[in-house]
Parts: structure tokens; C-alpha cells; sequence
């Protein structure tokens, strides 16, 4: 049996998930395989409010396993497989129903800047590094999930050049939320999910549904389907206790209901 690749602990609502395939965190079957089987079973676990994802040892992750690829022979069909399950390893995350925060320690690149683009929020070390490397070894893609993070120009200039951008500058450019020295990392991220997690969790998935629809809308549309969000919101306990709480003003206690 071969070690988990994928290793995810629970405490106080918060899962922390965390990609443990040395030296580089590289991308293959199992990996995308165990990542959505946590992902998909996070999405149903009631005492999970929250997630955040980081990776083992220096790096976030490289991406593709190129070393992997290289060597192997693919049966007919193997190629679609694989780029299916990558497919589907990404949108796991972003379609995991609680927030999944990113705790990027090294580089990440590639598919591991796929892998942070569809996170909800991103926190980084010093040493954090997004970039694609594909144009230098064969291979495409990573463009559209860099246009999550980034502005038409640095896009190109990644996607064309190979071009890495550093920690501070991810921070500069509003790429990520915190960028800190390697040791607080996880503090700044866990600190950050705790917040999430003292939230309604029903608000919090309604929040992540409706961002995740609203993104490619028109402001009508999208604003529509918000209202829709608050109305079905109102319904729960949980909505009528953040006001109780409010005009009491003391601190809410979430059922979940």
C-alpha cells in the first residue's frame, strides 16, 4: 500500500490539509485521486467549518510529475484520463463547500499555482513563489487558474517567459492576503480559518456558493442571485441568532441550522 500522499487532520472546525509527496510535492494519479476524495468528503463533514491547505517540506508543490511523464509509456486514452483527474482535482477545492485558505510555503508552480488559484483566500511565506513553468518543459497550460490571480500582461509574461513572482511581490499586487516570514506561516493561516470558522457555517457555504455563481455574471444577474442567497439565508436559526446577537450585543452561538 503505498503512503497517503494527501494527509488531512481536524481540530476545532478547522481541516488541515497537507500534500506529502517529497521531494517536491509532485502531481500524479494518486495525488489528484487523494485530493478529491478529501476534498469531496470535507465538503460533508459537519465538524469541518474551514480548510487549509498547505504543503510538506519547501515547497508547495512543482506541479506535473515531469520526471513521471517522461518515462512512462500511456495506453491509448491515458492522456484524457490524466488531464480529466487534474481537471477534477482543482475543481474539488474550488467547489468544496467550505472556504479552503492556501498556505503557500515555496514554490508553487504550474499545476501547484492551479492548485492555489482555487483556493478561496491565499497567504504566503517570504519564500512563496507562483509561476508557470510549462513553456520550458513541454508542456501548456495553468493560464486560465493564473487569470484568477493575476491581470492580463503578467499572465502573458508568465505563461510566455516562465516568469516566477516572489512573496512580497504576490503581496504588492494583492495576489495574496498576508506575505511573513516561513515560521509564522501557519499561524497566520490557522489564525485566519479560526475566523472563519467562528462564522455561521450555513453563511459560509451560502457565501462560497454565491461567489463561486456570481463570478463570470453581469452585476444585475449576479446581484440578483445574491438577494436570492439572503432570503434562503433568512431561513435558518442561524441567521435569526446573528441578530438576536447583534441587537443584544453580545457574541453569537451558532448551531449550524
Amino acid at each position: 500500500m503505498p503512503d497517503k500522499m494527501v494527509q488531512c487532520e481536524v481540530n476545532e472546525f478547522v481541516a488541515l490539509v497537507r500534500m506529502a509527496n517529497p521531494p517536491v510535492n509532485a502531481q500524479n494519479r494518486q495525488f489528484h485521486e487523494e485530493m478529491m476524495e478529501t476534498f469531496d468528503s470535507l465538503s460533508d463533514r459537519d465538524d469541518v467549518r474551514v480548510a487549509v491547505l498547505t504543503g510538506n517540506g519547501r515547497i508547495f508543490s512543482a506541479g506535473a510529475d515531469i520526471k513521471g511523464r517522461a518515462s512512462e509509456e500511456r495506453a491509448a486514452g491515458e492522456n484524457w484520463q490524466h488531464n480529466r483527474r487534474a481537471r477534477e482535482c482543482f475543481h474539488s477545492i474550488l467547489e468544496c463547500k467550505k472556504p479552503v485558505i492556501a498556505a503557500i510555503d515555496g514554490p508553487a508552480l504550474g499545476a501547484g499555482l492551479a492548485l492555489a488559484a482555487s483556493c478561496d483566500i491565499l497567504v504566503a511565506s517570504e519564500k512563496a513563489v507562483l509561476g508557470l513553468p510549462e513553456i520550458d518543459v513541454g508542456l501548456l497550460g495553468g493560464g486560465r487558474h493564473a487569470m484568477r490571480l493575476f491581470g492580463h500582461s503578467t499572465t502573458r509574461r508568465m505563461m510566455f517567459t516562465g516568469y516566477r513572482i516572489p512573496g512580497p511581490e504576490l503581496y504588492r499586487l494583492g495576489v495574496v492576503e498576508a506575505c511573513v516570514p516561513p515560521e509564522q506561516l501557519m499561524d497566520t493561516a490557522m489564525g485566519l480559518a479560526r475566523e472563519i470558522a467562528s462564522k455561521s457555517p450555513i453563511a459560509i457555504r451560502l457565501a462560497k456558493h454565491a461567489l463561486n455563481t456570481i463570478e463570470e455574471m453581469s452585476l444585475r444577474d449576479g446581484y440578483r442571485f445574491e438577494q436570492n442567497m439572503t432570503v434562503e439565508l433568512g431561513g435558518y436559526e442561524d441567521s435569526k441568532e446573528a441578530m438576536r446577537a447583534f441587537a443584544e450585543k453580545r457574541k453569537p452561538v451558532f448551531k449550524g441550522r
